[in-house]
């Protein structure tokens, strides 16, 4: 018996999306506040690329192997109280490793370095989406196994999606008690920084609760500053989405050593190879 595909509820908040930026636009207008015009229309730009990769392709991949680990569940866990529970948590606990690994892995961050590459922090951010994100659809499909229906799994990540829309701006401060347990715009704002002390910090997608227990938590104290460490300065959506993708292969093409060129990939995005010979960085 075919499982049938749940909506897509990422599209169906589409008119959401595009109401929070209208009101957030005006707040910043009162305020005085100007926004890059071409840096907003570039994370627009792929957003809009990122529904026909992610949200399509991987969408399809995605339900496949969730449909394809189903059968093999050790439990169903059904679609009450308790299936939902263990869809949301597992789902936003596998995406804290996921987006862990994005930065500390140069092969899964020069999908993700996009979402980071804006110097502006609002809305439109949020739409930035990695193209070439395939690994999250493998790693959330798993939850089959443990009993969450594949049409769980898919709106347990909808609902993760749109969750981590509104935390992508300046305008909101801090939320009170709820900031010990969910993610917010001051716990995101940090995620974005480019300040040393907020590099790699906060993970987290609906809690941050995970970043509290594995060691990534970080408060915001002093004004964040966007970007990456060494920012790209460009709107073309193609340099955007694939920068790191090109510098990854000349990295690699220029390491001697195949252990070496192993490590560009394993390794982060600052790390470079030492010669085993005289211990120096090899160019």
């Amino acid at each position: 018996m075919a499982i049938e595909h749940p909506p897509d509820l990422t599209v169906w908040a589409i008119p959401l999306y595009a109401a929070l930026m209208a009101a957030e636009l005006v707040v910043l207008h009162r305020r005085r506040r100007r926004i890059d015009r071409r840096d907003f229309w570039a994370s627009l730009g792929m957003g809009a690329g990122s529904l026909l990769t992610i949200n399509l392709v991987m969408g399809i991949v995605g339900w496949w192997w969730a449909t394809l680990l189903w059968p093999h569940r050790i439990v169903d866990l059904g679609t009450g109280p308790l299936g939902w529970t263990v869809a949301i948590l597992g789902w936003d606990l596998i995406y804290y490793w996921d987006h862990r690994i994005s930065h500390e892995m140069r092969f899964f961050w020069a999908s993700h370095v996009n979402h980071h590459s804006s110097r502006e922090f609002n809305l439109s951010t949020a739409l930035r989406q990695p193209w070439t994100a395939f690994q999250t659809a493998f790693f959330v499909g798993t939850l089959a196994l443990v009993g969450v229906s594949p049409a769980l799994i898919v709106m347990s990540g909808a609902i993760n999606l749109i969750y981590q829309y509104w935390i992508h701006t300046e305008v909101v401060g801090r939320i009170g008690p709820l900031e010990a347990v969910l993610n917010s715009p001051s716990h995101h704002r940090v995620h974005h920084g480019s300040n040393p002390q907020y590099l790699d910090k906060n993970y987290g997608g609906i809690f941050i609760v995970w970043d509290r227990l594995f060691g990534t938590y970080e408060p915001e104290v002093e004004p964040v500053r966007y970007g990456l460490t060494k920012d790209i300065d460009s709107y073309n959506l193609w340099t955007i989405a694939f920068h790191e993708w090109h510098a990854l292969a000349r990295d690699v093409r220029a390491t001697p050593r195949v252990a070496d060129k192993v490590g560009r990939l394993w390794h982060g995005p600052g790390w470079e190879p030492r010669s085993a010979a005289v211990g120096e960085p090899v160019s």
